[in-house]
């Protein structure tokens, strides 16, 4: 029942897309969001609020009445922004990237604009088609072989998340297996990453509904990376038991210390057990355009699926996740769905891609409009001297860590991110001083004191039971200047413990 205390809305209210009042407010968001971009240094990278924070600043209650857009967007400078995690600020440098271009929010202000649900061919062919041709234009470039493009048998579709394109590839290996087995076999199946592979792997095994998740040790001896003699061990060992090796996740570039597992063997290793091998480049995969770096996927052809998130260091907007598969037919038959009222004569005729049968939900955004603008805008030369830069700057963090006594390098740096430490605590501290535990427990005061003041942003990682910093370089708008200011702020912070200041 309406409320009679409410006013009475206008019989013919304004109408919620005229195109001058979209225009003038579109204006007006723009500039909001230059101006942002253009100031992002003076805020705190890190949030500062507390937790409730945005509770106490907004109303109980939805307005009844339409509020102007110029108030809006004051409470959003007001309200929202303080509350936000900038990581879009030169000063970033925690977890992975989230870069971001003009070209890529171009695109996906086109992608909203369009507003297409691109189910199927039918629904909006551009975006399909669209779709199809930017993802074997990636394929090129990372030189994945002919098997992975839409000619040689296979082909691209862009997914939000590389969580969401483990899961299907999944789905699709166990349906496989299932198919060869028995449904009642699925107790049996095992999948099988290392102790460094993305909780994403587990999550997708879980909803899958497979138990059995192997997580194969690593060692700093290796640099973290998985082992095939270790990975064999313990594909034999889950045989003799009556299990059924299914899936294997390699990971180029882990998000603990972006360790790069040795694709190829790995591979020759699953195939003795015919295992699905999904490799996952969700952060490196990117990198892997500029030749020097491409060694790092090096024996891809051996595997059934190959994955990268665009939206983490390739200058396009969350989300968009680039997955390739050898055979689509697996996919299909795993994720398909014909109800009558999705039937149309260009999917029968099985010239056309119907992209809903290719992931986990139905309706589907037009992400290809923005990797389309990003590729377009920058070239293929520019996009790899910007991922260059990155790996110039990181490099220049690294020597300085490591021209300071104090600190040292946990593992070697691979592609824009520097694992560190610092390693010698003076001033005389009484506890377990020179155990890895106090070490440990000195570079989490380190990393959260320096965070605390909102000058720069780094997060951790605990690897091999070390814990360190990671200073990972990937923001679109970093210079030289912030990675020498951000090496100014963690010496700072490391002057004080050193004096025993702070313990």
């Amino acid at each position: 029942m309406d409320d009679i205390d409410s006013p009475v809305a206008p019989a013919f209210p304004t109408n919620p897309l005229d195109p001058e009042e979209f225009r003038r407010q579109g204006h007006m968001v723009i500039d909001f969001l230059a101006d942002y971009y253009k100031t992002i240094e003076r805020h705190p990278v890190r949030s500062q609020v507390e937790p409730g924070y945005l509770k106490k600043l907004l109303p109980d209650s939805a307005p009844l009445n339409p509020e102007p857009i110029e108030t809006i967007l004051r409470d959003v400078e007001t309200s929202i922004i303080p509350g936000l995690t900038h990581w879009s600020s030169p000063n970033y440098f925690a977890y992975f990237p989230s870069s971001n271009s003009t070209a890529g929010f171009l695109g996906e202000m086109l992608s909203t604009g369009f507003n297409v649900v691109g189910f199927n061919w039918m629904s909006s062919p551009a975006a399909t088609e669209l779709e199809s041709i930017v993802m074997d234009w990636m394929a090129k470039l990372l030189k994945l072989p002919k098997a992975f493009h839409f000619s040689g048998g296979g082909g691209g579709v862009l997914q939000g998340t590389t969580c969401e394109a483990i899961l299907c590839t999944l789905a699709a290996a166990r349906d496989r297996k299932l198919k060869d087995i028995g449904k009642s076999g699925i107790g049996r199946l095992v999948v099988y990453g290392s102790d460094q592979t993305h909780c994403a792997m587990q999550k997708a095994a879980q909803i899958a509904g497979i138990s059995q998740f192997r997580a194969v040790p690593t060692t700093r001896a290796d640099n973290f990376a998985l082992s095939p003699a270790a990975l064999r061990e313990a594909m034999e060992a889950d045989v003799a038991a009556g299990l059924v090796p299914l899936f294997l996740c390699a990971t180029v570039g882990t998000t603990s210390s972006t360790a790069v597992d040795p694709v190829g063997p790995l591979c020759e290793v699953a195939a003795e057990y015919g295992v699905w091998v999904h490799v996952d480049a969700a952060y490196a995969g990117s990198a892997c355009i500029c030749p020097e770096m491409r060694h790092n996927i090096d024996g891809v052809e051996g595997a059934m699926s190959f994955s990268l998130n665009a939206h983490k260091w390739f200058f396009t907007t969350l989300d968009c996740c680039c997955l390739w598969v050898k055979d689509p037919s697996l996919l299909v038959k795993s994720l398909s769905t014909s109800p009558e009222y999705l039937r149309n004569n260009a999917t029968e005729s099985g010239k056309v891609v119907d992209y809903k049968d290719w992931q986990i939900a139905l309706s589907r955004r037009f992400r290809a409009m923005k990797l389309w603008m990003v590729l377009r805008s920058h070239g293929v030369t520019n996009l790899r001297n910007y991922l260059r830069t990155h790996v110039k700057l990181a490099k220049r963090f690294e020597s300085m860590v490591a021209a300071d006594g104090r600190f040292e390098v946990v593992v070697p740096r691979t592609f824009a991110m520097v694992c560190f430490r610092l390693k010698v605590v003076g001033g005389g501290v009484k506890k377990i001083k020179g155990s890895e535990e106090w070490t440990n427990e000195i570079n989490r005061r380190l990393l959260e004191g320096i965070n605390s003041t909102g000058r720069i942003y780094m997060t951790h990682a605990v690897v091999g039971g070390v814990y360190l910093i990671r200073f990972a370089v990937g923001a679109t708008l970093t210079e030289e200047r912030h990675v020498d200011a951000a090496w100014d702020v963690i010496k700072e912070h490391a002057d004080v413990i050193c004096r025993g200041g702070l313990y």
